[in-house]
């Protein structure tokens, strides 16, 4: 958005240019960038935003959140909705351009239409605001580029005349020819950085701050701080689960027991019991991000700890296995779910701990004499190891042990990285200025705590 109001900067050196009638235009990612200029940005006289302006109910309802870039953190819990761009810039002329089959719903596209037009009514000025609906898919078509050029004709030129539809991918000239730099990218520019370089250089100065401030904070004091941020309550404040048995299925020399755990939360979470013929008092937490069945093969991690006679105890965390909405991709994770928590103000690692920290209620003390609880080891694999680490760090005292496999050790390390994937799901918005994984070590217990890899 900086970028884009530089660009108005700029334009507003040129003597040959009418600053009072600036036009803004775009389709999609660019669509979403007008979107956000036209509303913060005054200079801003006429826009004409292309294939993105809906209304977020439609847009979750059908396709669901979209790129990073169109997800503001909170922005559903503080009230802000897609037709609020078009609200705060009246009664500047704004165009909205749709196409009745993009997935950006055309029908949350009308009704930001309607919201709008009874703004500029209200404010005396109908007339400025429009839209226009083009049959197709997503992306600007002839008749959508000649009825933006006829928009910016009417109110930057005052010319009310219709705009000839032209094929102008017909003209397009090769991208070479209008790149700006030598090589067509930025970055081979002398002294360019790209995003990667800067946020590794923002989380260095973080963690020289954190370094400062958490030095002086008690473990409860931090604890308090990461809930907050997470969104964890105290386990203190949650009430015991309760387990629904659903099911036996008997295997060569154990047995698995199927479950449902039941939060306040209101959302189960299907579980399994992998159960050994003579099973030690103590049990584990195993939690991987694909859910209850994940390193359950034959001659796997959980088949091992069998042989060492553990019983052990797997779960969807929500959004997982059968509270899912399907398989996780593997550069994105469950990026879908990522957003939507996202937009509400929230993270999938908050919630999730209080899902691994229920589970860990129910293993510590089934058919355990009250005031009695078993040993329980806690085991978290990918993102879920992440998860697994708030878990531990927010009660240390419910965990013998902690195993953390595939896991970065710090994420202040990893931030720079072009090449990580599958991160999404355990981002927790602005943890760097609070906290790092070693503070959650630090709070879990460093002599409880063990990093692990597949490979190992």
């Amino acid at each position: 958005m900086w970028d884009a109001m530089r660009a108005i900067d700029y334009v507003h050196t040129r003597d040959d240019i009418d600053t009072s009638k600036i036009g803004y235009t775009g389709c999609s990612g660019g669509g979403t960038l007008t979107s956000y200029i036209m509303a913060l940005d005054p200079r801003v006289t006429c826009a004409a935003p292309a294939c993105y302006l809906t209304t977020f109910r439609k847009l979750i309802e059908t396709r669901g959140p979209q790129d990073s870039e169109q997800n503001i953190f909170g922005q559903i819990a503080f009230g802000m909705d897609h037709p609020d761009y078009v609200i705060m810039r009246a009664p500047r002329p704004t165009l909205i351009t749709s196409t009745t089959g993009d997935y950006f719903d055309i029908k949350g596209a009308w009704e930001n239409y309607r919201q709008a037009k009874r703004v500029y009514g209200v404010l005396g000025y109908p007339h400025q605001v429009d839209m226009v609906e083009v049959e197709g898919s997503h992306g600007v078509k002839p008749q959508s580029l000649a009825t933006i050029g006829h928009w910016m004709q009417r109110w930057l030129l005052e010319k009310d005349a219709n705009v000839a539809i032209r094929d102008f991918e017909d003209d397009l000239q090769e991208s070479t020819v209008l790149n700006c730099t030598e090589s067509g990218q930025v970055l081979s520019l002398k002294n360019e950085r790209s995003v990667f370089d800067l946020n590794a250089e923002l989380a260095k100065s973080l963690a020289a701050q954190r370094q400062e401030t958490n030095g002086t904070l008690s473990d409860e004091a931090l604890r308090t701080a990461i809930r907050k941020l997470a969104g964890i309550r105290n386990p203190s404040e949650l009430p015991a689960p309760k387990m629904e048995e659903v099911g036996r299925i008997f295997k060569d020399g154990y047995h698995i027991d199927k479950l449902v755990l039941h939060t306040d939360s209101g959302i189960p979470l299907p579980g399994l019991t992998f159960h050994p013929k003579k099973p030690q008092d103590g049990a584990y937490v195993y939690l991987t991000d694909t859910g209850k069945t994940g390193d359950s093969e034959k001659n796997g991690p959980i088949e091992k700890l069998m042989n060492d006679n553990y019983a052990v105890v797997t779960i969807d965390l929500r959004g997982q296995g059968e509270t899912g909405r399907g398989e996780r991709d593997e550069i994105l994770g469950d990026w879908k779910q990522f957003y939507l928590a996202y937009l509400m103000g929230k993270s999938l690692v908050g919630p999730r701990t209080e899902d691994a920290l229920a589970t860990g209620h129910f293993v510590a003390n089934y058919d355990k004499p009250a005031g009695e609880r078993r040993e329980v080891h806690l085991v978290g694999v990918g993102q879920a190891g992440i998860v697994a680490l708030h878990a531990a760090a927010m009660n240390p005292d419910l965990f013998t042990s902690v195993t953390i496999k595939d896991v970065p050790k710090s994420w202040t390390e990893i931030v720079g990285s072009q090449d990580l994937q599958g991160q999404l799901d355990s981002i927790v918005h602005g943890a760097l200025r609070v906290y790092d994984l070693p503070d959650l070590v630090r709070l879990a217990g460093p002599e409880k705590v063990k990093f692990e890899t597949s490979a190992e």
